[in-house]
């Protein structure tokens, strides 16, 4: 009899005990993965921006654009910003005085600069026979400050430089898609980019 009392008395106790027990992969507790932000991206539609400069482009109603305020500044550097992205695009303009190789040079050295923290640098030809719009684009991969630049000319006497900064740290990982969004806006202004005066 007192063996069944004590079984009587054990038995729940052990059921407890046991399925309190259970598989430790089971009550794993396991950080979450690393997420971004996810990234709605407007329809592409774009404006023509035209000023007192010698030329003008079309650039993403999403954007704007402003003369450039910092201390050095020519009259034609401007800035196109993308607020949605904290991303903008610095672009100077020079008059050119029979020194196009040292302007191109001098694109060439600012965008290998970037290869230190870049992964690879790949280039693009530019030319547009009809615009006279001749040029060069850097792709820069990696996590570079500025993932792309370039550099177009008339090769006698307008030069323009454009390169994309990113108002954050640069990481390939969360940027990449937006920097492909970027790079088609860059392309349009390129393809549309026209020289005032030039003869069509």
């Amino acid at each position: 009899m007192k063996k069944l009392i004590v079984a009587c008395f054990l038995l729940p106790i052990t059921y407890c005990l046991t399925s309190c027990i259970g598989n430790d992969d089971d009550n794993a507790v396991a950080p979450k993965p690393r997420a971004f932000y996810r990234l709605n991206f407007p329809e592409k539609k774009y404006k023509t921006y035209d000023s007192l400069c010698p030329f003008t482009f079309q650039t993403p109603v999403y954007s704007f654009v402003e003369n450039d305020r910092s201390k050095n500044a020519q009259p034609c550097w401007l800035n196109i910003f993308y607020p949605m992205y904290k991303a903008q695009l610095y672009v100077s303009y020079t008059d050119l005085n029979n020194d196009l190789a040292k302007h191109i040079e001098d694109s060439r050295e600012l965008a290998v600069k970037h290869q230190v923290k870049a992964s690879g640098l790949d280039e693009e030809v530019l030319i547009n026979d009809s615009a006279r719009v001749y040029g060069l684009l850097y792709d820069i991969s990696g996590n570079s400050a500025s993932a792309i630049q370039f550099y177009i000319t008339d090769s006698t006497k307008h030069f323009l430089r454009g390169s994309l900064y990113f108002n954050c740290p640069p990481n390939i990982d969360s940027l990449k898609i937006v920097i492909d969004y970027i790079r088609t806006d860059i392309m349009h202004l390129i393809k549309t980019f026209k020289w005032k005066g030039e003869k069509k």
